[in-house]
């Protein structure tokens, strides 16, 4: 059995971000993929939980009026995976989506969850990090919405202000309108393992030059992070085998990797370099080009 002081069960988003406010200590559970694991290693004893299971729409992925795509916190990754608003215009999301654990873990880890746990590895940052991602933030003095590369303050640590909740992402039609993305994530073992590094791209090629690509690395530094010289490097680039060469180049010097029991800086670094020309061939092969150019 684990040891949980309460749970408490709000019915709308306003009714949850007023309990926290009244209770600062109360812990939230999205999906409770990782809040049951550390309850079960004892790290959460006694803890009283803020559960958003029961908010009605906010696991909601829908189109709005200005062609933006909002996600809803407490939509899960199957739920992203299956999603044909994702699947017909973000395509690499989906396919973050889908490297994401195991089904069982799938269907209950939500992407609110994985992006407010701050974790460098989390699957959806990368590409929520390229895709130019705005997070819309409620609490009891009302929302804010704040690009997701401002929210990573550190390993595990994210700027949520007081009784603050992540309600949605929002993803504006211009950061993917005709945008094509490749996610790439690399483990010690083959299925349902934490990233050793990933890499998200997505890009725009017109007249055999780059017109617009993002770049964005998991696990090569404290927080996902973008590859800005990079990116500024590939605008109005040819598309060319040097060219991608010169971009890997470019991201590892972004990077901060370290040491872990998972892998060496140095094999990290070489990853970066391999992995992100190898997104940004297969995103250009889904752009219209000839990723082998």
């Amino acid at each position: 059995m684990f040891d949980i002081g309460n749970v408490l069960e709000p019915k709308t988003i306003d009714e949850a971000v007023e309990m926290y406010n009244s209770n600062p200590n109360l812990k939230i559970i999205a999906g409770g993929t990782d809040v049951l694991i550390k309850l079960r290693h004892g790290e959460m004893e006694g803890a009283e939980l803020l559960s958003l299971r029961n908010i009605k729409g906010m696991d909601e992925i829908k189109m709005l009026e200005d062609g933006s795509i909002s996600i809803g916190a407490m939509a899960s990754f199957s739920q992203l995976f299956h999603s044909e608003i994702i699947n017909k215009n973000i395509f690499v999301l989906s396919e973050a989506a889908v490297s994401m654990g195991g089904p069982q873990v799938r269907n209950m880890a939500t992407v609110g969850g994985n992006i407010s746990n701050g974790a460098v590895s989390a699957d959806s940052a990368p590409t929520l990090f390229a895709l130019n991602a705005l997070l819309k933030l409620k609490s009891v003095n009302g929302e804010r919405i704040i690009p997701i590369t401002e929210f990573y303050e550190g390993p595990g640590r994210v700027r949520l202000q007081p009784s603050e909740i992540l309600e949605s992402i929002i993803i504006t039609k211009e950061n993917y309108n005709q945008l094509k993305g490749n996610y790439i994530k690399y483990c010690n073992r083959k299925a349902m393992d934490i990233a050793m590094l990933s890499v998200a791209v997505v890009c725009k090629v017109e007249a055999g030059k780059f017109s617009d690509i993002r770049i964005a690395l998991g696990v090569a530094a404290p927080t996902p992070i973008r590859c800005s010289e990079a990116e500024s490097y590939a605008i109005n680039k040819e598309v060319s085998e040097e060219t991608i060469k010169n971009i890997g180049q470019y991201a590892l010097k972004a990077s901060k990797a370290r040491d872990s029991w998972r892998g060496s800086k140095a094999y990290r670094e070489h990853l970066i370099d391999v992995l992100t020309q190898r997104a940004i061939k297969e995103a250009i092969k889904r752009a219209g080009g000839n990723g082998n150019e």
